[in-house]
């Protein structure tokens, strides 16, 4: 509703909807093959592990010929990842916070295993390392993001 009520808001560009992605079977309210665009932006890291790779098939399916899904997400030994204290490991590189949501950490390699797995072709897929530093604080904070854009092969 956030979304639709924004004046720019057109629904002749644009059909905002909710949906949990982690369905086996996504049934969206749109068309498959209808999406040039899908992003992903710190989406798959709270998802079950054994989750994730039907999310991206399902997904992929409601891309057109040439669309492209593009990600960010946590890397691994990101700054939060290394912040976890014990018992908060649910298993190899995947957290509960002490909210209650999840979180993953990933790498390259799993993210192009993800994405060519559900048949889409690597465009880019690139390790973003940052330093962050708080001055007031005299912090260092070394952050990792995983950037990712692949494309549904035409036909």
């Amino acid at each position: 509703d956030i979304v639709k009520s924004n004046k720019l808001y057109s629904e002749d560009r644009c059909h905002a909807f909710v949906c949990d992605i982690s369905q086996k079977c996504l049934e969206l309210p749109i068309p498959e093959e209808s999406l040039d665009l899908i992003t992903m932006i710190f989406v798959l890291s709270a998802l079950n592990p054994n989750d994730m790779a039907h999310c991206i098939i399902n997904l992929s399916k409601y891309l057109k010929p040439g669309g492209h899904i593009l990600f960010r997400d946590y890397g691994r030994y990101d700054l939060a990842q290394l912040r976890f204290k014990n018992g908060r490991c649910l298993s190899e590189n995947f957290y509960a916070r002490g909210d209650g949501t999840k979180v993953y950490f990933f790498t390259q390699s799993e993210m192009d295993k993800l994405f060519t797995d559900a048949g889409l072709q690597k465009v880019q897929n690139t390790v973003d390392r940052r330093l962050q530093v708080n001055r007031a604080r005299k912090l260092k904070m070394y952050r990792v993001w995983i950037q990712c854009k692949y494309v549904k092969c035409t036909k």
